[in-house]
C-alpha cells in the first residue's frame, strides 16, 4: 500500500499548513489556525468539488469554544477600560492616579484574554494523518512549545500582558525621578509594545503561510490585521510617552494619550469579531 504523499508549507521552522494527498484521491489539508481556533481539518475526497471539514470530538469543541469566549470578551473589555483610561487623561481632571487605576484594571482583563489564548493553543487539537481526525489530547494548564506558531505568537502575547502589567504597577509609584519614570514605567511600555507586534507578525506568519497576503474574506485575517493596527498605535503612543530629562515632559501628550485610546479600541474589536472564530 502506497504512503500518502504530504507537502509542508510554513515559514522558517514553523510548518502552517499540511496537505495529504491520500490513496483513491483524498485530499486532507491541516492549518494551523483553522486547528487552533476553529478545531477543523478540510477534507475533499475524490469527485468532490468542494472541501467538507471535518471536526475535532465534541470535548474538544467545547474546550475551545470556551476559552474563545473567555479570550474575546476579556479582550473587549480590556480594550473598552484602556480606551477609558485614555480619556480620562485627556478630557479629565488630570489625576493621573484615576487613569491608572482604569489602565490597571484593564490589565488585568488583558492577562486574563492573554491566557486564554495560551490555554487555546495549548489544548488546539492536533492532526497527525491523512487519515485521522484532530483531536486533542487532555486537559493541559501549560506546554513549551516553541516551533508551533500557534503555541509562540499566543505566548509572546501573553508575556506581553504581563510586561504591561510592570509598567501599570509602577505607574502607581510616586516621587520618581525622571529617570525612574523611564526605566520603571516607560521601558516595560515599549518591551510590551515590541511583544505585542511580534505576536500579531506570527499571526500573519501563521494565517498567510510565510507569504504576504490580503484575505479579505477571511474573518482570522481581519483580526491579526486589527489586532497589529493597535498594537501600532500602541507603540506609538509608548513612543509619545518618553520623559525628556532637560524638561520632564512627555514627547507628546496628545499623541500618546490618543494612540492609546485608539489601539485600545482597535483590541475591543478585535474582540469583538474573535467572538465570531469560533468551532
Amino acid at each position: 500500500m502506497s504512503q500518502p504523499e504530504k507537502r509542508a508549507e510554513g515559514a522558517g521552522p514553523f510548518v502552517t499548513r499540511l496537505t495529504w494527498r491520500g490513496a483513491g484521491g483524498r485530499v486532507t489539508v491541516w492549518e494551523s489556525r483553522l486547528a487552533r481556533k476553529r478545531g477543523v481539518v478540510s477534507v475533499r475526497a475524490a469527485g468532490e468539488a468542494e472541501a467538507r471539514l471535518q471536526l475535532a470530538d465534541d470535548v474538544a469543541r467545547a474546550r475551545l469554544g470556551r476559552l474563545n469566549v473567555i479570550a474575546a470578551i476579556a479582550f473587549m473589555i480590556g480594550g473598552a477600560l484602556f480606551a477609558l483610561g485614555a480619556g480620562v487623561a485627556q478630557f479629565g481632571s488630570g489625576d493621573a492616579t484615576e487613569s491608572a487605576a482604569i489602565y490597571f484594571a484593564g490589565g488585568l482583563f488583558f492577562n486574563t484574554g492573554g491566557y486564554a489564548s495560551l490555554l487555546q493553543a495549548i489544548n488546539a487539537p492536533r492532526h497527525e494523518s491523512e487519515t485521522g481526525s484532530p483531536d486533542a489530547a487532555g486537559w493541559r494548564w501549560w506546554s513549551y512549545e516553541p516551533l508551533r506558531i500557534g503555541w509562540l505568537s499566543a505566548f509572546v502575547l501573553f508575556v506581553g500582558t504581563l510586561v504591561f502589567a510592570i509598567n501599570l504597577l509602577d505607574s502607581f509609584l510616586q516621587g520618581l525621578s525622571v529617570q525612574q519614570v523611564n526605566r520603571l514605567i516607560w521601558a516595560p511600555d515599549v518591551i510590551g509594545c515590541v511583544l505585542f507586534l511580534i505576536s500579531g507578525h506570527l499571526g500573519f506568519v501563521e494565517i498567510c503561510h510565510g507569504r504576504p497576503c490580503v484575505r479579505a474574506r477571511d474573518l482570522g485575517w481581519w483580526i491579526v490585521a486589527v489586532n497589529q493596527l493597535g498594537s501600532v498605535l500602541f507603540m506609538v503612543s509608548a513612543l509619545a510617552a518618553f520623559t525628556r530629562p532637560a524638561t520632564g515632559s512627555l514627547v507628546n501628550v496628545d499623541i500618546a494619550n490618543w494612540g492609546t485610546l485608539t489601539g485600545a479600541l482597535c483590541f475591543s474589536v478585535g474582540g469583538a469579531l474573535q467572538i465570531f472564530e469560533r468551532p
